[in-house]
């Protein structure tokens, strides 16, 4: 009897992502500085101190808490992200104004 034999070779499949947050924390940022070299993205975030600025006070004090460093292509894919988030909240809520003068 001849057999005749599946040549057919599958795919790989994708691995699953698994997502985990047992060791994660939250923070709080509303000020963000970014600054770059050829090799890294760094992302410095933190928190505007503030709260209750006089007139001659020319002091803004930014409590630095986290740094992100990452490659400029995870960078990039976060750039997109971020893009992506913003428009579809804009689409719901309206347009974002960022303070920043024109």
């Amino acid at each position: 009897m001849d057999r005749m034999t599946d040549n057919k070779k599958t795919a790989p499949s994708a691995p699953v992502v698994v997502w985990d947050d047992s060791a994660m924390t939250t923070a709080f940022a509303n000020v963000v500085n970014i600054q770059s070299s050829q090799e890294q993205v760094d992302v410095f975030m933190g928190t505007n101190q503030t709260w209750n600025p006089s007139g001659d006070n020319s002091e803004v004090r930014v409590q630095l808490a986290h740094r992100v460093i990452m490659t400029p292509i995870a960078a990039k894919r976060m750039a997109a992200a971020l893009s992506g988030v913003i428009e579809q909240y804009e689409a719901r809520y309206g347009e974002l104004k960022d303070g920043t003068p024109r």
